[in-house]
């Protein structure tokens, strides 16, 4: 009923958000009107009616090329494999020289992978980069099975595999524990494709250390009420029908909530940027949102399991996490070089949860283990903005070029 019920809406008031594009493209032809003072308000008011929607679909990478030495460098981007939950997505540059491969593991929690735009846009001037594009699920047909914790394990695996020898692993947030227990059965089965080194950025390892409101919300009530109120059945017009899923819609309004007085205001900026033909400011505010509202569903599996698994039990962290069956043991780890990033500000991830994969990965030798601590960022500052490009992104690149 709660899908229903969403889809119900969404689908009744885009009669309004049509008007409203249509009242848009009018504009030009009314140049005396839009020029005004109470044209420019008027088309204003049209805009944020127009943007009073979800989208469901992925937005564009729009990693074309990349500056390097002042000049811009063709970037291709291709399918590299296609698995029914996820696309293997490479992004390359010609080389005269062979590039070192990097997987860039993304979250599945509600928003697309094109969230680590920039983080891509970095890493791909000195590397050859893979992300895991992970697919909506509500366009995933319900004969492809469902897709839990493991299956995410496997697909990590499965990526690096793709790859091939001698390849890096970065992963972003919450994917940090399904990368780690993917690197330990690697290497526990000394698979060829293990990782070179491995990255865990502003990840949930161990979320005991200083819990954070996220920690503390998935805490707070008993895994039924999180199957009775939280998942729903996908519409049967849609390509996944029936699939019992985590609304995409569902995560985003739990995030506006952590901080609604925040995103008031920037849709009253939004108002006044435009009404004041602030273009630039404008657009800046439009093109957070167009990302932040591009909504993904997670498969009920997988996000329950998550809540259970990663957040309730901390199982990772107390040597109790099993894929397939049996323990994961992050000592058999001895080959792959551990970086892990946290960032002072991580109102998400708090600090200390990511740099306790170093009391789990004991079996490395200290040459090979790193942290670095980011003063002065939040969760998002960990891979974007001026800091990732200037402090954190050195790191990584010094590490690879160690372990190359």
């Amino acid at each position: 009923m709660l899908y229903r019920a969403y889809q119900a809406y969404s689908e009744a008031s885009e009669p309004m958000r049509m008007m409203a594009r249509a009242g848009l493209s009018l504009g030009p032809l009314f140049t005396g009107f839009s020029e005004a003072t109470y044209g420019k308000h008027f088309t204003a008011a049209l805009e944020l009616i127009s943007r009073t929607r979800l989208s469901h679909a992925r937005p564009d990478y729009r990693v074309e090329s990349v500056t390097i030495d002042g000049e811009k460098v063709p970037v291709h981007e291709d399918i590299a494999a296609s698995l029914p939950f996820c696309n293997l997505v490479r992004f390359r540059k010609e080389s005269a020289l062979p590039l070192p491969k990097m997987l860039l593991v993304a979250p599945l929690s509600g928003h697309f992978a094109t969230l680590l735009r920039e983080t891509v846009r970095t890493l791909v001037r000195d590397h050859e980069v893979y992300i895991t594009d992970w697919k909506n699920a509500r366009d995933v047909p319900l004969s492809e099975g469902p897709f839990g914790f493991d299956d995410y394990v496997d697909y990590v695996i499965r990526c690096l595999e793709l790859i091939g020898p001698g390849a890096h692993v970065i992963a972003v947030c919450q994917p940090c524990v399904q990368t780690l227990a993917a690197v330990s059965i690697m290497a526990e089965q000394r698979n060829p494709a293990e990782p070179r080194s491995m990255t865990l950025m502003a990840g949930p390892v161990d979320v005991r250390v200083n819990p954070s409101k996220v920690n503390e919300l998935a805490t707070s009530k008993p895994m039924q009420w999180f199957e009775d109120n939280l998942i729903a059945h996908v519409p049967d017009h849609l390509p996944g029908g029936g699939r019992r899923v985590y609304p995409g819609f569902v995560q985003l309004t739990a995030f506006v909530s952590m901080n609604p007085e925040r995103h008031l205001k920037a849709h009253r900026d939004l108002y006044e940027h435009l009404s004041a033909g602030r273009e630039a400011e404008a657009k800046a505010i439009m093109a957070f949102y167009d990302e932040y509202f591009a909504v993904l569903d997670l498969p009920a599996e997988f996000y329950l399991e998550t809540v259970k698994t990663v957040f309730q039990d901390a199982s990772l962290a107390k040597g109790e996490l099993t894929y397939r069956g049996k323990k994961v043991n992050p000592r058999a780890i001895r080959r792959t070089a551990l970086l892990t990033v946290e960032g002072e500000r991580d109102d998400i991830c708090s600090v200390g949860q990511t740099a306790a994969a170093h009391l789990l990965c004991d079996g490395l030798r200290p040459h090979l283990k790193r942290h670095h601590y980011q003063v002065g960022v939040g969760h998002y500052g960990t891979f974007s903005g001026r800091r990732w490009n200037g402090q954190i992104y050195p790191q990584i690149r010094n590490l690879v070029l160690a372990m190359n």
